[in-house]
C-alpha cells in the first residue's frame, strides 16, 4: 500500500462577506462587514472550508468568499504584500490557522 505523498500547507488571501447574524459582533446599524482572511491548507478549496467552518462557529453568516490565492501567487499578479501582511501569512501557517486580518463593516447609505 501506497500512501499519498502529503501535500504541504500553504496560506492563502481570502475576503469573506458575511451578513447579519445574533452574536456576530459587528457594530450597531452595520448591513454585514467584508474580512480579509489568511487561511492555511493544502489548496484553495480546503482553505476556504476551514474559514466558512470557524466563521460559522463564531457566530457569522458567511455569504460569499473570493480567494487571491498565495502570497507568491498574488506577487505575480503585481500585488503589493507589506511585511505586517506577510507576518499574519507566516503565523497562519505555523499555527495551521485561519486568521482575520481585517473587518470592514458595511453600512445603508441613505
Amino acid at each position: 500500500m501506497t500512501e499519498k505523498p502529503k501535500r504541504p500547507q500553504q496560506v492563502y488571501t481570502l475576503v469573506v462577506e458575511v451578513g447579519r447574524k445574533s452574536g456576530d459582533g459587528l457594530p450597531k446599524g452595520a448591513t454585514g462587514a467584508a474580512l480579509m482572511i489568511y487561511a492555511s491548507g493544502v489548496d484553495e478549496d480546503e482553505a476556504v472550508r476551514e474559514t466558512v467552518a470557524i466563521l460559522k462557529q463564531a457566530d457569522m453568516a458567511p455569504l460569499d468568499v473570493t480567494g487571491y490565492g498565495t502570497a507568491e501567487e498574488r506577487a505575480a499578479q503585481g500585488h503589493e504584500i507589506e511585511d505586517d501582511e506577510r507576518a499574519l501569512m507566516e503565523r497562519a501557517l505555523a499555527e495551521n490557522s485561519v486568521i482575520v486580518a481585517q473587518v470592514t463593516p458595511f453600512f445603508d447609505k441613505g
